[in-house]
């Protein structure tokens, strides 16, 4: 079977003939099939949920991560995890602020500078927003776009299922799937608290938590809080660095202290520590090695959107007339949103500025 170019961009596959032939996963599917187009007017008006919203990819990926989440087979766990997906609501946040932004600062986990180590909280039941409208990470890096969070926890969640697959199958290693999955479903929980919107379309700035990105403590504390199991917990610490030498398990090690403090609750009593406070407890266990190595979908889909971004605001200003920033970050959320921000760099990498520009109009109506 041989197809042309143009027939590859007529049929919304220009990224491969694979999505042709059918054999590609129900996001690539979503992102390279039939997609309802919309005036430029309607998209500057529409906000990132809307945008997510409308996004076939961004519903598959849920799908995805759903259907992950139901195959736990600990029946409080597997509650637990899809009641966080349906609501990320931040729970955490009924503590006494002033006295855990105190405690965090003694540590020096957080800048004396900061009135409060708690993003905007409005509620402590309902998350700002649904998990699957929320971008992927700050906007300037991985698929930071609404909807972004679900595509990333997506293909984690099935880097993750191949792991396992791959460690127990090759080496007999007997990885604990409910404690892997739950954890790389989990590792990026509060993203919707932490990257709300903002009046001109982009998200809200993160601040640094105890040397990493605020939201890793927050959702390590949140798992904490709901009372998800020991070994789980410290499995999702271990999404940014893995305690296979004293640096990283160092760095570990004090995220969850500063998680403890968020969610209230002692390390060493709970089982996250040890009872000397400097590692893991042991032996270590090998899911947290296997939740940081899934976690590295960032590696490739940071860059990915930067550049896809930059061809994005080039394209909009000079075929869409797109000038001030509000409008091209409507823009750039819808778009991206669609098609996701892999895909289109995919394409702009493989094909070309021409092919970019037509697989953007798939989804902008003249």
């Amino acid at each position: 079977m041989t197809l042309s170019r143009r027939k590859l961009l007529k049929s919304g596959a220009a990224a491969s003939v694979l999505s042709v032939l059918g054999s590609l996963n129900p996001i690539a599917e979503a992102a390279a099939g039939e997609i309802r187009a919309h005036s430029l007017s309607d998209i500057l008006s529409m906000s990132p949920a809307d945008a997510a919203q409308e996004s076939k990819a961004v519903q598959a990926a849920m799908d995805v991560i759903n259907n992950a989440a139901a195959s736990i087979q600990d029946a409080k766990v597997r509650a637990i995890v899809l009641e966080i997906i349906r609501n990320p609501a931040p729970t955490i946040a009924g503590a006494d602020k002033e006295s855990v932004t105190k405690a965090l600062k003694a540590k020096g986990y957080i800048p004396e500078s900061r009135e409060s180590a708690y993003p905007v909280c409005e509620s402590t039941t309902n998350a700002p927003q649904a998990f699957s409208s929320a971008p992927g990470s700050g906007y300037a890096s991985h698929h930071a776009y609404p909807g972004g969070l679900a595509t990333h926890v997506a293909l984690n969640t099935l880097s993750i299922q191949d792991l396992l697959k791959n460690y127990n199958g090759v080496f007999d290693c007997a990885l604990d799937a409910d404690t892997a999955v739950a954890a790389e479903l989990l590792h990026d929980l509060h993203k919707p608290w932490v990257f709300q919107w903002n009046k001109d379309n982009s998200s809200r700035r993160e601040e640094p938590c105890a040397g990493t990105g605020e939201h890793h403590v927050l959702s390590i504390a949140e798992s904490m809080k709901r009372g998800l199991p020991a070994k789980l917990v410290v499995a999702q610490a271990c999404a940014h660095d893995h305690p296979g030498n004293p640096k990283s398990e160092a760095s570990v090690v004090k995220w969850i202290d500063a998680a403890s403090i968020f969610a209230g609750v002692d390390p060493v009593k709970a089982g996250y520590l040890a009872a000397d406070k400097k590692t893991l407890p042991l032996p270590r266990g090998m899911e947290g090695f296997a939740v940081h190595l899934a976690d590295h979908d960032f590696v490739l889909s940071a860059p990915a959107c930067k550049w896809s971004v930059e061809a994005l605001r080039q394209l909009a200003a000079q075929q869409y007339g797109i000038q001030n920033e509000k409008d091209f970050n409507a823009f750039r959320n819808y778009v991206l949103a669609q098609l996701t921000a892999m895909r289109l760099y995919a394409i702009l990498s493989a094909q070309g500025k021409e092919a970019f520009a037509a697989e953007v109009a798939r989804a902008v109506r003249n």
